[in-house]
């Protein structure tokens, strides 16, 4: 079975690939293959920001994270994205902090890196 490692870069308002990389990420675990790490890059970040709220008729994408949390999938926020963005680092969720560094060693490890831009 194949190793992932998964990137997001667009905010919570860009629902098609935000469902996208959850969608991906549920099919490659039903299919037996493993993520390595979902990272949140550039304005990504926000999935891990507690400051937006959604409308009930919404994706509610904590709910999303958080299942993928519960299956044991390293969920990362990029240390340097969310500071430049002014993203409050000890309140991160299910995200944890980390370094392009971290995410690079990941990245080189795994069968495949796919973004989701």
């Amino acid at each position: 079975m194949a190793r992932f490692v998964l990137s997001l870069h667009t905010p919570p308002s860009d629902h098609d690939s935000t469902q996208r990389i959850i969608k991906f990420a549920n099919a490659c675990l039903a299919q037996g293959h493993t993520i390595d790490a979902i990272f949140l890059y550039q304005n990504g970040i926000y999935h891990a920001s507690a400051h937006f709220e959604l409308a009930a008729d919404e994706l509610q994408i904590p709910t999303q994270w958080q299942q993928l949390a519960d299956k044991n999938v390293n969920l990362m926020l990029c240390i340097t994205a969310a500071e430049k963005r002014g993203l409050n680092t000890s309140q991160t969720g299910v995200f944890t902090v980390a370094g392009l560094a971290e995410f690079a060693m990941l990245a080189s490890d795994a069968d495949k890196w796919i973004q989701f831009k």
